[in-house]
């Protein structure tokens, strides 16, 4: 009887070298109250959306003391191209091993929130390669790749933490 090989690995040498790497960080422009209105209209609509996003009198009475973004804000969300884009690298995890193609699925995503953004707040983003498990499933040797996104305004205080899931197969 000879011994059966497990399964070939799907993590390679370029996951394994940017695990735990924090990528180029990106600033947004300072958030404005204007954005931080016409994001929250748009997201609510057709309903009104909170005072605490849009009527500076009722924000100033809440423990914030002044206007606040929803959540969901992205302050990337009109970018000033500066540079021409680079092309995007492929996902990690993602490409053809020696013996097959691979397919994937989105696996989801956790946010953390921490501080609300405020007007006048310049956000840094910042991305890495986590972590990431291997194993048998029902579709197979599959790969669970964790990647992280963080927001942290201009006194470093947190603001998001995003983690999804990308699972490969």
């Amino acid at each position: 009887m000879s011994e059966q090989a497990g399964p070939e690995t799907l993590v390679t040498a370029d996951m394994i070298e940017r695990k735990g790497v924090w990528g180029v960080e990106r600033v947004s422009p300072p958030v404005s109250e204007a954005d931080i209105r016409k994001w929250a209209i748009a997201v609510y609509w057709p309903e009104t959306p909170p005072p605490i996003f849009w009527d500076a009198a009722y924000a100033d009475g809440t423990r914030w003391g002044g206007i606040i973004a929803p959540p969901d804000f992205n302050p990337f969300a009109w970018p000033i191209v500066t540079e021409k884009p680079k092309p995007a690298a492929k996902p990690a995890g993602s490409g053809e091993t020696k013996t097959r193609k691979l397919r994937g699925m989105n696996g989801g995503q956790v946010e953390t929130y921490g501080v609300p953004m405020r007007p006048g707040d310049v956000i840094t983003a910042r991305n890495r390669l986590r972590d990431w498990e291997e194993r048998e499933t029902r579709l197979g040797h599959t790969l669970f790749t964790y990647s992280e996104l963080e927001w942290r305004n201009q006194d470093g205080d947190l603001v998001k933490r995003r983690v999804s899931t990308a699972i490969r197969y």
